[in-house]
This record gives structure tokens, sequence and C-alpha cells, in this order.
């Protein structure tokens, strides 16, 4: 078959048949968890790590997954063995894996909700989304209480679809850094993360990021702070002021699809002063090349050479 597949209850169907419902809690009420992962030369990167933790979330969202981890990790691996034949030279996809309670029975006139959904897809990675965070440096808006309301029931750490609050900080920053920028949530006069990546300040040589469990628990972030270890860098985990910024030298931000890059301007307003960082300074420089030798690619050029 030469179209790519999707994995969708249990099955791999072409993807133009997978489909949500629109009486699902998926759609109905955004009450969806999700992973990604990626694949460096056509293997998934760091599944096991991600797949802990989407069980992890689905337990504390009460998404129920009847899949076993055998059965789910048999599943991704050979959707992406098919769909990564469809690629281009070079190309490399993201994974996303998803689970929610399943149909609302009373949009059904139904007693009961369910059964859960759980699906996988997959998409060519984006080279072009990320290329100018290799050549230029990423721009940041600070936009204040992005998930000051959701905080006291779903914990900061768990991923999810849940994306409207990320959807308003983001054009809201492009509005005040560029077309190009990205939102940097700010709640209660500290730094928290983007709607892409974890962040990392790079302050006397070291590394400081926000505590666990204030921020999404990123699978990039924990691949970091192992480098950082591995290669000599000082790592904290302590909340980051946006005074701290400031004094940092380095602005990092870590996520999944691009591994780990850096910004080079972030736009205050009123929430914190307006600065410039060193987009290619030498902590990223270190810790980019330990990724490559990780990976066996050389992250940055993967950016910049894509054809795509």
């Amino acid at each position: 078959m030469n179209a790519p597949l999707a994995y969708f209850n249990g099955r791999l169907v072409p993807f133009s048949e997978a489909a949500l419902s629109l009486h699902d809690a998926g759609f109905v009420s955004g009450a969806t968890v999700v992973d990604n992962a990626r694949t460096f030369r056509h293997k998934l990167f760091r599944w096991a790590d991600h797949l802990a933790r989407f069980r992890r979330d689905c337990v504390g969202c009460y998404v129920p997954l009847g899949s076993t981890d055998e059965q789910l990790t048999a599943a991704a691996h050979e959707l992406v063995a098919h769909n990564a034949k469809l690629l281009p030279p070079g190309g490399e996809l993201q994974l996303v894996t998803f689970a929610t309670p399943g149909p609302l029975g009373f949009y059904l006139g139904e007693p009961q909700n369910g059964p859960p959904t759980l699906g996988m897809v997959t998409y060519p990675l984006p080279f072009a989304r990320y290329r100018t965070f290799f050549t230029e440096g990423v721009r940041l808006g600070a936009v204040a209480n992005v998930w000051a309301a959701p905080n006291g029931v779903v914990p900061p750490a768990v991923k999810h679809r849940s994306r409207m609050a990320w959807h308003v900080a983001d054009n809201r920053a492009r509005a005040l850094a560029g077309s190009t920028a990205l939102a940097l949530a700010v709640e209660n006069e500290y730094l928290t993360e983007t709607s892409v990546a974890n962040i990392l300040i790079v302050r006397d040589g070291g590394v400081v990021s926000p505590p666990p469990g204030t921020v999404l628990d990123g699978i990039s972030l924990k691949v970091t702070r192992e480098l950082c270890c591995a290669v000599g860098v000082p790592y904290t985990e302590a909340p980051v002021y946006h005074r701290d910024a400031a004094h940092g030298s380095e602005f990092l931000l870590a996520g999944t699809g691009f591994c780990l890059a850096a910004a080079r301007e972030l736009f205050g307003g009123t929430v914190c002063a307006s600065r410039t960082f060193e987009p290619f300074g030498p902590v990223l420089a270190k810790l980019l090349a330990a990724w490559s030798d990780l990976v066996g690619v050389n992250v940055a050029r993967s950016f910049t050479d894509a054809r795509a």
C-alpha cells in the first residue's frame, strides 16, 4: 500500500479512514491525552519514556487505556515502519498517540459513555517549521496567566490536547514580537514553558530549569538534563523568575521535534523586560553536539540542510 496508515482502536487502517466521531469526548470536550514522539533514521527515539508518560497521564486524567505496553509498542513500530517508507530521502516522522474517554452516551441517547478511543497517527517531521530555530534563533513573547484557570485540576506535567490557551497565547505573542514568535507563559511572575518546548536559562555557565510538577514533563527536557550531566554542565531545577532573564546569557528551548535550540529575543511588554540572548552560544553548542552524538545525526544540520 502506497498510502499512510493509522492505528485506530486496535487495528491499522488507511489514514484517510481514521476519524474521530463528532460525539467523542475528545472532540466535544477536548478530553484527549496525547503524546508526540519522533524518529531518528526512522526509529522511534525514547519511546519507552513517551509511553510511560502517556500511560501515567491517562490514569491521572481518568482516560481508560486497555492496551498493554507491548501492544502499543508493536503498533507504534509497525506504523512507523510502514509510513517511513513513504518519506522522501532524509525525512523523519513524528508519531502522535492519543486516547479519549470515547463517545458521550447522551449524544447518542444511550445511558453510558464509551468505549474509549485509542489512536496513533504519523506525519512527516516539519523541518521547515523549525529551520529558523537554527538559522536565526527563536523570538519569544511573554504572555501572563496562560494556565491560570486549569492549573487547579489538570497538573502542568500532563500532556493533553486542550490547546485553546496556547492558540490564544501564541497569537498574542505574534502581535507583540512578530509573526514567527512563540508565547512564553508567565505564571505568578515566573517563566514556565512555550507551546512547543520546555525552557532553560543559562546563567554563570550552568543551566536552570523550572522544577518538575510546574511545567510539562518533557522527554526532551529529560534528555537535556542527562546530557548536561554527561558533558559537565551544571544543571539546577528552580523557579525561573522573569527578573532572572536579565541575568541569563542563553535561553534554551527543548522540544521533541527539534531537540534543542535557543531564543534570541524575549519581548516582555509589561510582564518582564525585553532583551536579547546569544542564540548560538557555547552551552547550546556543547549540548547540541552531545545530542547529535546520542542520536547519530547532526541535529542542527538536519534542519538547515533539509529540503522540506
